[in-house]
Protein backbone atom coordinates (compact mmCIF):
# COMPACT_ATOMS: atom_id res chain seq x y z
CA UNK A 1 0.00 0.00 0.00
CA UNK A 2 0.93 3.25 -1.08
CA UNK A 3 0.49 6.26 0.81
CA UNK A 4 1.95 10.01 1.38
CA UNK A 5 2.14 12.17 4.67
CA UNK A 6 -0.98 15.05 5.05
CA UNK A 7 0.23 18.42 4.55
CA UNK A 8 -1.19 18.96 8.16
CA UNK A 9 1.25 16.43 8.81
CA UNK A 10 4.24 17.80 7.60
CA UNK A 11 5.18 20.29 10.20
CA UNK A 12 4.94 18.01 13.00
CA UNK A 13 7.23 15.59 11.62
CA UNK A 14 9.57 17.99 10.24
CA UNK A 15 9.51 19.91 14.01
CA UNK A 16 10.19 16.21 15.76
CA UNK A 17 13.07 14.92 13.20
CA UNK A 18 14.72 17.93 13.46
CA UNK A 19 14.66 18.15 17.35
CA UNK A 20 15.47 14.25 17.25
CA UNK A 21 18.60 14.75 15.38
CA UNK A 22 19.77 17.45 17.11
CA UNK A 23 19.07 16.23 20.42
CA UNK A 24 19.91 12.57 19.84
CA UNK A 25 23.82 12.83 20.38
CA UNK A 26 23.96 14.94 23.63
CA UNK A 27 20.79 13.24 25.03
CA UNK A 28 20.10 9.68 23.79
CA UNK A 29 16.85 9.20 25.94
CA UNK A 30 15.66 12.12 25.23
CA UNK A 31 16.22 11.52 21.36
CA UNK A 32 14.84 8.44 21.46
CA UNK A 33 11.56 9.83 22.85
CA UNK A 34 11.63 12.31 20.05
CA UNK A 35 12.09 9.47 17.36
CA UNK A 36 9.02 7.54 19.27
CA UNK A 37 6.99 11.20 19.12
CA UNK A 38 8.17 11.43 15.31
CA UNK A 39 7.59 7.86 14.33
CA UNK A 40 3.69 8.23 16.29
CA UNK A 41 3.37 12.01 13.78
CA UNK A 42 4.25 10.05 10.74
CA UNK A 43 1.36 7.37 11.98
CA UNK A 44 -0.86 9.70 12.50
CA UNK A 45 -0.53 11.94 9.47
CA UNK A 46 -0.64 8.87 6.87
CA UNK A 47 -2.63 9.60 3.73
CA UNK A 48 -3.13 6.02 1.89
CA UNK A 49 -3.71 5.79 -2.31
CA UNK A 50 -7.21 5.11 -2.13
CA UNK A 51 -9.17 3.48 -5.46
CA UNK A 52 -12.24 3.48 -5.82
CA UNK A 53 -13.34 -0.15 -6.54
CA UNK A 54 -16.65 0.50 -8.25
CA UNK A 55 -18.57 3.90 -9.17
CA UNK A 56 -21.80 2.74 -8.39
CA UNK A 57 -21.11 2.30 -4.02
CA UNK A 58 -21.14 5.38 -1.82
CA UNK A 59 -17.14 5.94 -0.55
CA UNK A 60 -17.02 5.99 3.42
CA UNK A 61 -15.85 9.68 4.50
CA UNK A 62 -13.38 7.90 7.07
CA UNK A 63 -11.81 4.76 8.46
CA UNK A 64 -12.69 3.58 12.00
CA UNK A 65 -15.77 2.02 13.26
CA UNK A 66 -19.26 2.35 13.12
CA UNK A 67 -20.84 3.39 16.40
CA UNK A 68 -24.29 4.15 15.14
CA UNK A 69 -26.55 3.04 11.96
CA UNK A 70 -30.54 4.09 11.78
CA UNK A 71 -32.55 6.74 10.76
CA UNK A 72 -32.33 9.82 12.06
CA UNK A 73 -33.07 13.77 11.59
CA UNK A 74 -30.44 16.27 9.99
CA UNK A 75 -28.62 18.37 12.29
CA UNK A 76 -30.67 21.83 13.03
CA UNK A 77 -28.02 23.62 11.29
CA UNK A 78 -28.71 22.49 8.10
CA UNK A 79 -32.69 23.81 7.76
CA UNK A 80 -33.48 20.55 5.88
CA UNK A 81 -36.31 18.39 7.62
CA UNK A 82 -37.19 14.78 7.14
CA UNK A 83 -35.35 11.38 8.22
CA UNK A 84 -32.12 10.31 6.90
CA UNK A 85 -29.87 7.30 7.22
CA UNK A 86 -27.08 8.42 9.68
CA UNK A 87 -23.76 6.68 9.89
CA UNK A 88 -21.43 7.58 13.15
CA UNK A 89 -18.15 6.43 12.42
CA UNK A 90 -15.48 6.75 15.24
CA UNK A 91 -11.73 7.47 14.29
CA UNK A 92 -9.53 6.53 17.30
CA UNK A 93 -6.26 7.44 16.98
CA UNK A 94 -5.00 4.66 15.28
CA UNK A 95 -7.22 4.69 12.06
CA UNK A 96 -6.45 7.43 9.12
CA UNK A 97 -7.40 10.60 9.88
CA UNK A 98 -8.00 11.99 6.38
CA UNK A 99 -11.63 12.51 5.16
CA UNK A 100 -13.21 11.75 1.66
CA UNK A 101 -16.01 12.82 -0.62
CA UNK A 102 -18.74 10.06 0.14
CA UNK A 103 -20.04 11.14 -3.46
CA UNK A 104 -19.65 12.84 -6.47
CA UNK A 105 -21.08 16.72 -6.82
CA UNK A 106 -21.00 20.37 -5.59
CA UNK A 107 -20.71 21.69 -2.47
CA UNK A 108 -23.89 23.54 -1.39
CA UNK A 109 -23.31 24.83 2.21
CA UNK A 110 -20.76 24.01 4.70
CA UNK A 111 -20.95 25.48 8.52
CA UNK A 112 -18.86 25.46 11.52
CA UNK A 113 -20.28 25.13 14.67
CA UNK A 114 -18.15 25.80 17.87
CA UNK A 115 -19.11 23.32 20.68
CA UNK A 116 -17.65 21.17 23.26
CA UNK A 117 -15.46 18.23 23.35
CA UNK A 118 -17.07 15.14 24.51
CA UNK A 119 -15.32 11.83 23.74
CA UNK A 120 -16.19 11.25 19.83
CA UNK A 121 -17.65 7.89 20.22
CA UNK A 122 -20.99 8.85 22.42
CA UNK A 123 -24.02 10.21 20.41
CA UNK A 124 -24.11 13.69 22.12
CA UNK A 125 -21.16 14.06 20.27
CA UNK A 126 -23.10 14.84 17.23
CA UNK A 127 -24.91 17.59 18.44
CA UNK A 128 -22.76 19.50 21.22
CA UNK A 129 -19.13 18.79 19.99
CA UNK A 130 -17.70 21.40 17.58
CA UNK A 131 -18.34 20.56 14.46
CA UNK A 132 -18.00 20.68 10.55
CA UNK A 133 -21.08 20.25 8.55
CA UNK A 134 -20.89 20.02 4.85
CA UNK A 135 -24.08 19.92 2.44
CA UNK A 136 -23.14 17.92 -1.47
CA UNK A 137 -25.55 17.47 -3.68
CA UNK A 138 -25.11 14.89 -6.43
CA UNK A 139 -26.58 15.28 -10.09
CA UNK A 140 -29.82 14.11 -9.00
CA UNK A 141 -30.35 16.66 -6.85
CA UNK A 142 -30.17 14.59 -3.37
CA UNK A 143 -28.24 16.17 -1.04
CA UNK A 144 -25.81 13.95 1.42
CA UNK A 145 -24.59 15.65 4.49
CA UNK A 146 -20.91 14.91 5.86
CA UNK A 147 -20.19 16.17 9.35
CA UNK A 148 -17.13 16.65 10.85
CA UNK A 149 -17.11 16.28 14.41
CA UNK A 150 -13.70 16.92 17.25
CA UNK A 151 -13.57 14.90 20.17
CA UNK A 152 -12.14 14.23 23.64
CA UNK A 153 -8.34 15.00 21.98
CA UNK A 154 -8.98 16.53 18.70
CA UNK A 155 -9.25 20.20 19.08
CA UNK A 156 -8.49 20.97 15.20
CA UNK A 157 -11.34 20.23 12.16
CA UNK A 158 -9.39 21.22 8.74
CA UNK A 159 -11.40 21.18 6.04
CA UNK A 160 -10.10 22.39 2.55
CA UNK A 161 -14.08 22.65 0.66
CA UNK A 162 -15.67 26.01 -0.68
CA UNK A 163 -19.26 26.44 -1.34
CA UNK A 164 -19.90 25.82 -5.06
CA UNK A 165 -16.73 24.19 -5.21
CA UNK A 166 -17.03 20.15 -7.42
CA UNK A 167 -16.05 17.54 -5.68
CA UNK A 168 -15.07 13.93 -6.98
CA UNK A 169 -15.89 10.74 -4.51
CA UNK A 170 -13.22 9.85 -2.77
CA UNK A 171 -11.57 12.87 -3.03
CA UNK A 172 -9.58 14.15 -0.15
CA UNK A 173 -11.27 17.26 1.38
CA UNK A 174 -9.92 17.37 5.23
CA UNK A 175 -8.69 15.95 8.30
CA UNK A 176 -9.70 16.07 12.07
CA UNK A 177 -6.57 16.07 14.31
CA UNK A 178 -5.74 13.38 16.91
CA UNK A 179 -9.07 11.37 17.13
CA UNK A 180 -12.63 12.40 16.00
CA UNK A 181 -16.30 11.53 14.72
CA UNK A 182 -17.75 11.59 10.58
CA UNK A 183 -21.37 11.52 10.80
CA UNK A 184 -23.08 10.31 7.39
CA UNK A 185 -26.35 11.28 6.62
CA UNK A 186 -27.77 10.12 3.36
CA UNK A 187 -31.29 9.94 1.99
CA UNK A 188 -33.74 7.32 2.99
CA UNK A 189 -33.69 5.20 -0.13
CA UNK A 190 -29.87 4.56 -0.68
Amino acid sequence: MYFRIHNEGRVYLVVSVILTIIIFPFFPIVGLFLLIISFCFFYFFRDPIRIIPNENVIVSPADGKIVFLGESNLPEECGIKGKFLKISIFLDIFNVHVNRMPISGIVKDIKYISGKFFRANVEKSSKENERNIVTIENEKKEKIIVTQIAGLIARRIVCDLKIHQEVLKGERFGIIKFGSRVDLYLPKNY
